[in-house]
């Protein structure tokens, strides 16, 4: 098969995008395996030490944090079971009631949908007060229910559902009801497989942004093992050293590399893509 100098062309831009993007993640983990005095004194690092071991088995292990107790891997843990059910909740609920707003007849279908898409307006900093008052008085601080349910709800997502299932035909929604489909499940044999990329965004972006939370952790949680790890990032680096803060270097590149939503994934997704695109040129239109 004979390939087209564009797609040459295209295939070296997409390559030289994804190295300016992956060259300050290798920079940091080859840094991360040195240590802190060798980074401090001769600068960031190109090169891989002899450090890894140590470095990345302090940041996953190490106890910190007021009573000392919580260790970086805990708060992994947590942040990921936020994120799982930010991103979970937050795609099942936009998916149904992006559905009942496109397909479901009633008078106040337009105005529900334009109040949902003003709450896009109003970030979670400016009702950060009253949803601490709700959660506050059900009890749910320091729990994972209190985390993870104030933050479900999202317009972003259901605006993007909307905006899908009213490029659907309408002939599609007849077939069903020829074939004998409810609503119910013309919802899950029909939008929700046609849906697949639609929801594999929206879960990716709902996880991001879930894992990347820090506002709202730091306000939920006074019991240090609900921390995330986005809060840990703060508390973790110094050290005493001969009655000198130190800062721990080493160990700040390894937590930002283990740190997901910053690189780990991003990274994961660069490589896989450009493996895909550049293995199979028929993927160029």
């Amino acid at each position: 098969m004979k390939i087209k100098p564009l797609q040459i062309v295209a295939h070296i831009i997409l390559i030289i995008g994804v190295l300016l993007m992956v060259l300050p993640i290798w920079i940091s983990f080859a840094s991360s395996t040195h240590e802190n005095v060798s980074i401090l004194t001769e600068g960031m690092r190109f090169t891989l030490g002899d450090q890894f071991s140590r470095n990345y088995n302090e940041v996953l292990n190490e106890k910190g944090g007021w009573s000392e107790e919580v260790t970086a891997a805990k708060m992994f843990i947590n942040s990921f079971i936020m994120a799982l059910g930010i991103a979970t909740l937050k795609v099942a609920i936009s998916a149904m009631s992006a559905y009942a707003l496109v397909y479901y007849r009633f008078k106040l279908a337009v105005p529900i949908f334009w109040l949902i898409f003003i709450t896009l307006l109003v970030p979670l900093e400016v009702r950060i007060f009253p949803s601490y008052k709700i959660v506050s008085d059900l009890g749910l601080t320091n729990s994972y229910t209190g985390l993870i349910l104030p933050l479900v709800a999202s317009a972003t997502a259901t605006f993007f559902f909307r905006q899908f299932y009213k490029t659907i035909p309408d002939e599609l929604l007849e077939s069903a009801k020829l074939d004998g489909a409810n609503a119910w499940s013309f919802f899950i044999d029909f939008l929700v497989p046609l849906s697949k990329t639609m929801i594999a965004a929206m879960f990716i972006f709902m996880f991001v942004y879930g894992y990347s939370q820090y506002l709202w952790p730091l306000i939920m949680t006074t019991a240090e093992e609900y921390w995330t790890v986005v809060m840990g990032m703060k508390i973790i680096y110094t050290e005493s050293y001969e009655g000198v803060a130190l800062p721990r270097t080493a160990e700040r590149f390894a937590y930002i590399i283990l740190y997901p939503s910053s690189s780990g994934s991003a990274l994961v997704i660069r490589i896989a893509s450009v493996v895909f695109v550049t293995t199979d040129s028929n993927n160029f239109r």
